[in-house]
């Protein structure tokens, strides 16, 4: 976990990790700006935003595959609201220039995309 205060290069990411959080057009945005200057505590936040981004998408297709089978309205709003609580604990660590990954999935996000950034 770095914080702002430690380290310059977080300073100048901080912008772009908080705006790759702000929807997927967001995160496209953060991805252009990030390759021209390839900051680590913005390609840091790229990957879990991209991560959550992936994630939403899968649990979107599994519950509109399932809809046919079975409905489970309540599974996919507990899911739903745990991913919304991730996203909210990415966009404040990258406020507070943490590099600090979501929980359960964060490291595993990094690890899948590291060639990000």
């Amino acid at each position: 976990m770095e914080a702002s205060t430690n380290n310059p290069s977080v300073e100048e990411g901080k912008t772009i990790a908080i705006i790759s959080y702000i929807t997927l057009i967001g995160l496209i945005i953060a991805f252009v700006m990030n390759n021209e200057k390839k900051n680590d505590f913005a390609a840091f936040h790229i990957r879990q935003s991209l991560g959550l981004v992936l994630l939403y998408l899968a649990l979107w297709v599994l519950f509109f595959a399932m809809a046919f089978l079975i409905n489970i309205p309540f599974l996919s709003t507990v899911l739903y609201l745990g991913l919304a609580v991730l996203w909210i604990l990415g966009l404040l660590a990258a406020i507070q220039g943490e590099k600090k990954p979501i929980p359960v999935v964060g490291t595993q996000f990094q690890e899948w995309f590291k060639g990000i950034g």
